[in-house]
């Protein structure tokens, strides 16, 4: 598996994180308040957008007064007390980022989420510290389904592309990863099960979680 590999790069939700759940109950929240019913289709079609990319969106489509800080605020306010007491790892993490550690590969995180609740969650699970970069896609041009936030990890960790390995959950984050020209691996989450067989038609393997390689 480890194979000519000199990094490895997770997504963070739905990947390290059992979190995905939590923004649909957001967006239900944030929309109900506003008399608006959660469409079908939302949550495929922000799949992979960075935090200000999903803000951005969501005030086009829903036609909504605030600004986009004032959004992004808002969910920051609605998710805070999940990511920094509440949301577990994944089944097989630890032992995982453990194993990397000893073998001395280098380890990133480029995630669709804020920087600020991505690194509330990884310091409250006790995992921090295994990583030697965090980047969000807010810092990039585009979120997933490009590959600008996976590239960006990998340039701070000093590694080419194709000696990166990419964990992801969803479809967009695995064609992010396959556009980087890297390897990726698709972690099964409950989110997106629904599109399993198009994750694992695109992914180099497909995991039911990390236990099996731990």
């Amino acid at each position: 598996m480890m194979h000519n590999i000199e990094a490895v790069i997770f997504d963070l939700d739905g990947t390290l994180v059992d979190s995905m759940w939590i923004w649909k109950q957001i967006d239900i929240d944030y929309l109900g308040k506003r008399g608006i019913e959660l469409p079908d289709d939302l949550q495929k079609i922000i799949e992979g957008m960075s935090f200000t990319e999903t803000a951005h969106y969501f005030k086009e489509r829903f036609k909504l007064e605030d600004s986009i800080d004032e959004i992004k605020d808002e969910w920051m306010e609605m998710t805070r007390d999940y990511y920094e007491n509440k949301i577990p790892l994944k089944e097989g993490v630890y032992p995982f980022l453990m194993m990397l550690k000893n073998k001395g590969i280098k380890i990133g995180v480029g995630t669709s989420n804020a920087k600020e609740l991505a690194e509330a969650v990884l310091r409250k699970n006790n995992i921090i510290d295994f990583f030697d970069t965090i980047r969000t896609s807010c810092e990039v041009k585009k979120g997933k389904p490009h590959p600008d936030i996976f590239l960006k990890v990998a340039e701070d960790l000093e590694v080419e592309p194709d000696k990166c390995l990419v964990f992801e959950d969803t479809y967009a984050g695995v064609l992010a990863g396959k556009r980087a020209g890297m390897k990726v691996f698709a972690v099964a989450d409950e989110t997106s099960y629904l599109y399993k067989e198009d994750i694992t038609s695109l992914a180099d393997q497909y995991l039911e979680g990390f236990e099996e390689i731990a």
